[in-house]
Order: structure tokens, then C-alpha cells, then sequence
């Protein structure tokens, strides 16, 4: 059954009234090629999202960490005022506050029972809300949290970028693929394959066994019920990410896949705190959703808090690999989504995902895969330029207050 939510949402574009906001992920210093600096020279970017990438699932977020991190985003430098930069950053936006495995079994796992990892979820959403973050993207996806079988793939062009293989997933083992992650990982972490985590991963395998999809929906509207008011009260809304690909995988299930999924999720607490952080590449890794990509967007418009915009091109036997963000790329139509995005009148976040890898970052100065600099810039401009066509205004707030 398919769920219907009409768009209540009208943004005006004038003073201090809601519009879109553009973001772009970042993983800190020293964990990240891309810096601070280069993030506030890209037109129209002005939020940063970010994370504590050393926090571990089920651990809560400390005072003070938060603190330093948002005012890190937030700080001009001497040396960078000195230069005659006054274009600031925002910290509204943190991707990820990793579920730990007990919430989503309902039982004790990895030494932690599923009340304790909720109590210590509370707090840390808590912390954020009072500290100023607005949004708070998630996922529920049981064990592995994205999959891909290269993260170097050649394309054409001669860029690289994330290609998935599903003849290598179906020979591969799951731990020979958490070999192979870490591996090509280029020495940068990657969330969601933490080593911590994984070191435990014949525990986890047991503790899925005879999961079914029903089982993760109980676990789940019992972890929203647990943390909704805490949200509310400290005005944090919660985006849960789709599953990365949209399918299950080594048999383990996944319940925020299709298109019904993502209603389904949404009745199991009817909380406008409670939405979507609505990743139409991951949505559009299955090659009969990618049509469908503008109609999530115009269905599910006002419980979208957080939307990742990016490009997959399919190819036969379910392969797919990621592309530039121009629509015609892929197969992802991302002119109708930026379109029923501005249409709509959308006033939450949204930044590009995963791009490719370009020029030297092939090469001296090689990103976190899917995590360079150049095509997410690239992105950003030919969304923002969708953005603007439609609407006839910018999004930057000088232009939208005249």
C-alpha cells in the first residue's frame, strides 16, 4: 500500500522565513582531504554536516566534544579573517547518531542491553538539541550500514567513483567483503565499517539469525516511542536514511527500502519530528525506483528533513555505479527532484552525496571514497542551478531578502 502525505509546506523566500539549505559532509580534521576552508568557497554551501566519527554506537556524546566541534565549524581563523573571509558556517546538521545493534534486536548484544543504548541515545540527542543541531540523520540497516563491491571503479571519463557488483556479492562472504573494505579504505575510516564494531561480527551474524522484517518494525516504533518526546522538546528532528542498496542482503532484512517502506516507517509514529532523510541515490540503487525518485520526493515532502541528491547509472544483473549529478548521466532524473523540491517549497537540508573522484584525488591526494571535493562542488552548483531556474530567486539570504 502506498502512503500518501499532501504537502503542507509553503516557503516564501522573504527575510528570516524557512528556505532550503545547502549542505556538504565532513569528517573532521585529520580525518578528512577536503577542509573547512575549501567547503566555505563553494557557492551556496552554508551548512556543514558533521559527526563525532570517533564516537562508537550505543556510546553518548559528550558536553564539551559537541561544543568543540560546532565551534571548530563556526570559527573564522586569524589567518583566514586576516585574508578578509567573513562567510560563516553552520553546524545544523549531524550525520550520523549510529543505532546500536541491541535497539534494533530488542535483546542485549555486543555487551550492551537495548534500554541502555536507548537512555544513551536520549542523552546525546539531548546535548545536540540544546547545543543548537537541528536535524539528526540515522539508519536501521542491520549490520553493514552501505555496500558496495569497488570503491575506485574507472568510469569512462577516467574519474572513478562507488560501483556496486552483485555477482561479487553473491560469491563474496561478508567477512571477506569487511577485508576488502578495509583494504581500499585508503586509511580513512569509513562509517558504518567500523573496526570496533566488526571485530564482532560472527556475534552480530547469530544474533540476526531468524530476524524478520516484521521483528526490525516492532524494535523500531519501540525505539521512536523511546525518543520522540526528547526530540520534541528540544526541537531535533530525526531523518532516518534509506537502506544502501535497498534490498536485503546475506539474508539479513531491511525495512526502509521501497517506496511503501518509507510510509511505512513514517505511520509507526506520526511525530512531524520523526521524517526522512531522504537519499534518492541509495532509493534509486534499485533500478525500478529510480524512476520514481521525483514522486518520493513529492509524496513524502513534509516529513523530509534532510535529502541527499546524487546520480546512479544501472547496468544488467543489478550492477549499478555512481555518476555525475547531471541527470543525464544516470538514471536518477535529479532536474524533477531539485524541481519538486523548489516546487514544493522545501525548507529542510540537502546536500549532494557521494561523487566521483577527480583529477588529483586519483592520484596524490586520494579522498575518503565517494568524498572528494571537485564533484560535490560540481554537484552542488548544477542543483543549486535547478533551484534557482525554478524558483527565479537564489538561496543565498542577501538575494532572498530583497
Amino acid at each position: 500500500m502506498q502512503h500518501s502525505y499532501p504537502s503542507s509546506i509553503h516557503a516564501h523566500y522573504h527575510g528570516s522565513v524557512q528556505r532550503m539549505k545547502m549542505g556538504f559532509r565532513w569528517y573532521g580534521d585529520g580525518n578528512d582531504t577536503v577542509t573547512l576552508d575549501d567547503i566555505r568557497q563553494i557557492p551556496g554551501v552554508e551548512t556543514v554536516v558533521w559527526s563525532l566519527h570517533h564516537k562508537q554506537a550505543g556510546e553518548a556524546w559528550g558536553e564539551a566534544e559537541i561544543a568543540a566541534e560546532m565551534g571548530k565549524i563556526a570559527a573564522i581563523s586569524d589567518e583566514a579573517a586576516a585574508r578578509g573571509v567573513t562567510k560563516r558556517l553552520d553546524a545544523d546538521v549531524v550525520e550520523s547518531v549510529n543505532v546500536h545493534e541491541s535497539i534494533k534486536l530488542g535483546k542485549t548484544v555486543l555487551g550492551m542491553g537495548r534500554d541502555e543504548a536507548i537512555a544513551n541515545y536520549i542523552t546525546t540527542l539531548e546535548r545536540l538539541g540544546r547545543a543548537g543541531v537541528k536535524v539528526v540523520c540515522y539508519n536501521f540497516m542491520p549490520v553493514f550500514d552501505w555496500l558496495r563491491t569497488d570503491l575506485w571503479h574507472p568510469l569512462p571519463d577516467g574519474s572513478t567513483a562507488l560501483y556496486f557488483e552483485k555477482a561479487v556479492v553473491d560469491r563474496l562472504t561478508p567477512q571477506k567483503l569487511i577485508a576488502d573494505m578495509a583494504a581500499n579504505s585508503g586509511g580513512l575510516t569509513l562509517p558504518g565499517w567500523e573496526p570496533e564494531r566488526l571485530a564482532s561480527f560472527s556475534e552480530l551474524n547469530a544474533a540476526y539469525e531468524g530476524v524478520t522484517h516484521a521483528d526490525l518494525y516492532r524494535t523500531y516504533a519501540y525505539f521512536l516511542d523511546a525518543i520522540i518526546p526528547t526530540c520534541e522538546e528540544f526541537d531535533v528532528k530525526l531523518g532516518v536514511h534509506p537502506d544502501d542498496p535497498p534490498f536485503d542482503i546475506f539474508g539479513w532484512p531491511r525495512v526502509v527500502s521501497t517506496m511503501d517502506d518509507l510510509g511505512t516507517v513514517l505511520s509507526l509514529n506520526d511525530s512531524p519530528h520523526h521524517g526522512l532523510t531522504l537519499c534518492l541515490g541509495s532509493f534509486s540503487a534499485n533500478a525500478a525506483q529510480a524512476p520514481r525518485a521525483e514522486e518520493a520526493v513529492r509524496t513524502y515532502l513534509p516529513r523530509i528533513h534532510f535529502s541527499h541528491v546524487r546520480n546512479v547509472k544501472h547496468y544488467p544483473n543489478g550492477d549499478f555505479s555512481e555518476v555525475g549529478h547531471r541527470a543525464c548521466e544516470g538514471d536518477v532524473d535529479t532536474v524533477g527532484v531539485m524541481r519538486a523540491y523548489a516546487e514544493g517549497g522545501y525548507t529542510g537540508y540537502l546536500r549532494p552525496d557521494h561523487g566521483r573522484h577527480l583529477w588529483t584525488e586519483n592520484t596524490t591526494n586520494k579522498p575518503r571514497p565517494g568524498y572528494g571535493l571537485y564533484d560535490r562542488a560540481l554537484g552542488i552548483q548544477y542543483l543549486l542551478g535547478v533551484w534557482d531556474a525554478t524558483t527565479n530567486r537564489s538561496t543565498h539570504p542577501q538575494k532572498s531578502a530583497q
